[in-house]
């Protein structure tokens, strides 16, 4: 069986698109292996890791950054016996748990008081998406916006408009006129083969009051959607003809091959640093919502956490290695770069945000929070978004992949409920546009 999976794991690890390695310096030293899906962030990253390695005999972190199959890679490496011993946070920690491949941080968090100051975990800890009960498994360094639009400033300005338009209709006008006008030169707007639905059209239903779990009831309801996945079906029409790689697309937008394109405050790196735009002024902007009103939150999303798996066999050094990833001196280059925003009051109030350059773009907006995180489930098939996609691409019909998320999510709730596996989450007082603010019940049925 072990030789069955490694074999699986080399044919997978050869597919994935390796990024960056930041390689052994010598021998004799305990090297934590890292593992990372996060790109914009490289050259810091990079240049705080070889400073650490210069300035310590013992422990050398070797890093690797990977854009394919990042949760599957590491599930995959566990199983095998080959697993790094730290991991980014962009993983499900109910499923690595489930496995037992991962390790609490409670325990260190504990001892450490200066890792408690700089990065209040406890005042950062969300069941379900860093925490399981009392363990903490990751806790976030800082924050990404929730999605903007990110444009061309000249492309938009050529049709007529001085901006963004706060209504989806426009927005879906203002596209289709910069496409008419391209005529196959250039493009009204950009998607990504990778998440698609999540960098733009599930963001302008969030602000528009449409969300897949309902808190009050207890229960999946993907019924909102149907305008949304209409109104993406007009926005695909007139875009880009190809779906490409994030960074592909990244790359393209920065070439001018389209106006609009969707993603949160990581773009302000991206386009500054790893694609630099050159030859036209870039802007951000809110996302439209269907009607132009703000109905609910704009999704936050705590980031930049490091989590260690439980097959490391030196625990105590990758600890060391978390708490200088976390450390003041760490982060406070970190967000002074731009390369995320401040989670934490400690270090909002200490850093220099005169520093920061186009993260200022992406401040946070008034109706921007974290969701309550919704309960992991044991799902058969497609994810939402993958369907939701599917069916603006025109591959299912809208009405029934939506009857069909609804089923199957529902379906397998009550099973993971009835199993004890998972509690049925309540907020009985939910405000869409406050939604952290509520009471959250946890029940047995």
């Amino acid at each position: 069986m072990k030789k069955t999976l490694s074999l699986a794991l080399a044919l997978m690890l050869a597919a994935i698109t390796v990024l960056s390695v930041v390689p052994a310096m010598a021998d004799g030293k305990t090297v934590i292996n890292y593992w990372s899906n996060d790109r914009h962030d490289e050259t810091y990253m990079t240049e705080m890791i070889n400073k650490f390695n210069e300035a310590h005999d013992d422990i050398e972190i070797k890093m690797t950054i990977m854009t394919d199959n990042f949760e599957q890679s590491i599930l995959l490496a566990y199983q095998g016996g080959e697993a790094p011993d730290l991991v980014g946070q962009s993983i499900d920690i109910k499923n690595f748990s489930e496995y037992g491949a991962i390790e609490s941080l409670t325990p260190y968090i504990e001892k450490d008081a200066e890792y408690q100051k700089v990065n209040e975990p406890f005042e950062h800890k969300y069941e379900g998406l860093n925490a399981l009960g009392d363990d903490i498994y990751w806790v976030a360094s800082s924050m990404r916006s929730g999605v903007r639009i990110e444009y061309n400033k000249d492309l938009v300005a050529a049709a007529g408009a001085e901006g963004i338009p706060a209504t989806l209709d426009e927005y879906i006008a203002l596209a289709k006129k910069i496409t008419e006008a391209g005529a196959g030169n250039y493009y009204g707007i950009g998607f990504t083969s990778s998440s698609p639905f999540e960098r733009q059209l599930e963001m302008m239903a969030q602000v528009s009051g449409i969300f897949y779990y309902d808190y009050v009831n207890g229960k999946f309801d993907f019924s909102g959607y149907k305008p949304i996945l209409e109104k993406g079906r007009e926005l695909v029409a007139v875009a880009y003809p190809d779906q490409q790689g994030v960074d592909n697309m990244r790359a393209l937008f920065a070439g001018g091959a389209f106006a609009l394109w969707g993603n949160a405050s990581q773009e302000a790196g991206v386009f500054t640093q790893q694609f630099p735009v050159k030859d036209f002024e870039w802007g951000v902007a809110p996302v439209p919502s269907l009607d132009g009103e703000i109905k609910g939150a704009l999704q936050v999303n705590p980031n930049k956490g490091y989590i260690m798996m439980s097959s490391c066999q030196n625990k105590d050094a990758a600890w060391e290695v978390i708490k200088y990833f976390q450390s003041e001196e760490f982060l406070k280059g970190y967000l002074e770069n731009g390369y995320s925003l401040p989670i934490t009051t400690y270090m909002d109030g200490i850093m220099d945000k005169t520093k920061t350059g186009r993260m200022a773009d992406f401040s946070l907006l008034p109706y921007e929070s974290v969701y309550p995180a919704v309960p992991t489930i044991n799902l058969s098939g497609d994810n939402y978004r993958t369907v939701l996609w599917n069916a603006i691409m025109g591959y299912v019909e809208i009405d029934a992949a939506i009857e069909d998320l609804n089923t199957r999510y529902n379906e397998a709730y009550e099973e993971d409920i009835l199993s004890g596996t998972v509690k049925r989450l309540v907020i009985a007082d939910y405000d869409p546009l406050h939604p952290s603010a509520g009471t959250a019940t946890y029940l047995d049925k």
